[in-house]
C-alpha cells in the first residue's frame, strides 16, 4: 500500500512538471546592433530618417508565430515585427539617423519568420523582410531582404532551447547587416 501511495505520487509530480514545463513560453533575447556593420554605414552619410511601425502588427499573424520544441517562442514585448523594428530603430538611433520628423520615411513588413529546432542535431532559420522606403511621397526602395542560417541542435530539449533562444538575435542581425551592405538601401536613404 505505501508502494502503491510512492509510485502514485511520484507519478503525480511527473506529470505536474511536465505540465508545467510545457507552459513555459520562452522570451527572446535582447538584441545587440553589430557594431562593425554601423561603423561601415556611418561612413555613407545617411539622411536622418522616420521608422514606420513595422507589419504585421497582429500577434496571431503566422510571422509572428513561433513555437520552440512545443513552448511558445516570442520576444519580452511585442510581436517579431515589432522586435525587428525595435533593432532598426536601435541601429538608427546609435547612428544618430533615428528623426521621427523626418521626410524620409521606412517601413517594412515581416514576410517570413521560420525558426526550426525540432531536429535532432541541425536547427534553421530564415526571416524575410519588405523594406520600403519614402521620401516626398516618392518610393526611393521597395526591396525584400532574407537572411538564413543552420545552427547546432540536440535531442535534449534542455540544450536545443537554450541553443535556439540565443541564436535568434543573431540572424536578426544577419538580416540586417544585409540591408545595410545594400547599396540601392544606402542610396534611398542618403539625403
Amino acid at each position: 500500500m505505501a508502494r502503491i501511495r510512492k509510485v502514485l505520487a511520484l507519478a503525480l509530480c511527473t506529470a505536474l512538471a511536465i505540465t508545467v514545463s510545457g507552459c513555459a513560453t520562452f522570451a527572446v533575447p535582447a538584441y545587440s546592433p553589430d557594431y562593425p556593420t554601423l561603423d561601415r554605414l556611418k561612413t555613407a552619410r545617411l539622411a536622418p530618417v522616420a521608422i514606420q511601425p513595422f507589419a504585421p502588427q497582429d500577434p496571431a499573424a503566422p510571422v509572428n508565430v513561433l513555437t520552440l520544441r512545443g513552448a511558445p517562442f516570442a520576444p519580452a514585448k511585442g510581436t517579431f515585427a515589432s522586435y525587428i523594428e525595435a533593432a532598426m530603430r536601435e541601429d538608427m538611433a546609435e547612428l544618430r539617423r533615428l528623426d521621427a520628423q523626418a521626410p524620409t520615411q521606412l517601413s517594412a513588413t515581416l514576410l517570413r519568420n521560420d525558426f526550426d529546432f525540432s531536429g535532432l542535431s541541425v536547427g534553421t532559420g530564415t526571416i524575410e523582410l519588405r523594406v520600403v522606403v519614402t521620401r516626398a511621397g516618392r518610393t526611393r526602395l521597395d526591396k525584400t531582404y532574407s537572411a538564413s542560417g543552420q545552427y547546432e541542435s540536440h535531442l535534449a530539449a534542455n540544450v536545443a532551447v537554450p541553443r535556439a533562444r540565443a541564436e535568434y538575435p543573431s540572424l536578426v542581425r544577419r538580416l540586417l547587416r544585409t540591408v545595410y551592405a545594400d547599396a540601392a538601401f544606402i542610396a534611398a536613404l542618403q539625403p
